[in-house]
């Protein structure tokens, strides 16, 4: 499987390159030259296998001979080796755990897949040092920092905003050291994000280190996202209804790669991005102009992006056709008022928890089945409710379970560099 840059599209990599580099040369996310349609034989027989065979299948084509196929089994196992349950949660309305990973957050998937390939592409050749430079508006961080702690010849460096993270959030990447640097920026996500852009295109840094970043805009984070709609697909096998997915949306990465799956053959009928206040893809939708945003402070504050990166791929995926795209996509906004209520109303009704952003993507996907009743609709729920938890306790007035691994964090010292603009991270990734 080749790749093309959706910058100017003439440059082209194989997986390992474009794992490696993260952004194509001329800046432009990497996306895959044909969709690998999966044969209805797999779908015929979804319900025999076991997860670890299904996301085998699903992202083979991608990786080609690239990874060996018992690498790429054994990089699979270490990535699922948690559970992805969908749960009751009202008449035809169930959430898609995706919280029950090392960090409890969706992010783990992609991490951990991208740790596993990188990790071997280093040990197969003659990389050297890799500096991973990455962004976080919450949950990524973590993530990224557990899946690649200790992985031999890879440092990590994580920007995320100060002041704009859970206190969690905060701990799960500023206690873990080794090979983990955490930088905090006196400013939002967008600043952080727009740092890690400008520093890949900076010829003083990358004449010193290779960098790649970990978000969601390098494959190796962004493709093993599909995993898990396979996963829930094959637990919702027996529905008759029409199946809506709502995926809470901040960098369009999740999302996408749904989206993804849908064309290579996944039968989910509709997608709802269901978004905070950070509405860009939300007006697009309904004016046809992309037009990005400064990016505004939520309760959900993963999905705190003004110019969502990943965007861009899911236009791709629709061939840039409006009108294509529209029949596949609704996408909706919601303040931090109403997804108070949200959480409120579906604690005192059912006695489930949701985060803020599972929250966001519950209303989302409730605005679409008031105009599609007959559907059955599945909200992700991205990141566990402790993750959230001041938030979350004073809405639904009654205490979280802290489970054991966070609970260790709270007496764990945090080490974080500070910085206020581009000039002083390139000063310490050149020191």
């Amino acid at each position: 499987m080749k790749y093309f840059s959706l910058n100017k599209r003439k440059h082209t990599s194989n997986f390992e390159d474009a794992v490696v580099r993260g952004l194509a040369p001329d800046k432009g996310l990497y996306f895959p030259e044909r969709i690998a349609r999966l044969p209805d034989s797999f779908f015929a027989n979804l319900d025999k296998m076991d997860k670890y065979e299904i996301a085998f299948q699903a992202i083979k084509e991608y990786v080609g001979e690239e990874i060996p196929t018992s690498e790429l089994q054994k990089i699979i196992e270490e990535t699922l080796d948690f559970d992805f349950p969908i749960t009751p949660v009202e008449n035809n309305v169930a959430s898609l755990e995706l919280f029950h990973g090392p960090t409890l957050a969706f992010k783990d998937v992609g991490a951990r897949f991208m740790a596993g390939s990188l990790g071997y592409f280093i040990k197969k050749g003659n990389l050297g040092k890799i500096t991973v430079l990455v962004a976080t508006s919450g949950d990524t961080g973590g993530a990224v920092a557990n899946g690649f702690l200790g992985v031999e010849g890879i440092d990590v460096m994580i920007l995320y905003p100060k002041g704009k993270v859970s206190e969690i959030q905060e701990k799960q990447l500023t206690t873990l050291g080794k090979n983990i640097t955490a930088i905090e920026v006196n400013g939002f996500f967008d600043d952080c994000q727009a740092m890690v852009k400008k520093a890949f295109l900076d010829e003083e840094i990358t004449g010193q280190r290779k960098l790649t970043s970990a978000n969601s805009i390098n494959l190796a984070r962004w493709l093993p996202q599909m995993f898990y709609y396979f996963l829930a697909y094959q637990q919702l096998m027996e529905k008759e209804q029409e199946l809506v997915f709502s995926v809470p949306s901040g960098n369009f990465g999740n999302i996408c790669a749904g989206m993804l799956a849908r064309e290579m053959g996944l039968p989910i009928d509709h997608f709802v991005a269901a978004n905070n206040a950070n509405d860009t893809v939300v007006d697009y939708m309904k004016t046809r102009e992309y037009k990005s945003k400064p990016s505004v402070p939520t309760i959900s504050n993963a999905m705190d992006v003004g110019d969502p990166s990943n965007f861009i791929r899911v236009l791709e995926l629709f061939n840039r056709e409006y009108t294509s795209l529209e029949k596949a996509l609704s996408a909706y906004t919601y303040d931090d008022r109403t997804t108070r209520k949200a959480i409120e109303k579906v604690y005192s009704e059912s006695g489930y928890i949701m985060d803020p952003h599972g929250a966001v993507g519950y209303l989302g996907l409730k605005e679409y089945l008031e105009k599609e009743k007959n559907a059955f609709g599945v909200f992700l729920e991205t990141a566990h409710p402790v993750k959230f938890l001041d938030t979350v306790e004073e809405v639904i007035g009654d205490k979280v379970e802290i489970p054991p691994a966070i609970q260790s964090l709270f007496n764990k010292k945090k080490k974080s560099l500070q910085i206020d603009n581009y000039e002083d991270l390139k000063g310490f990734l050149l020191s």
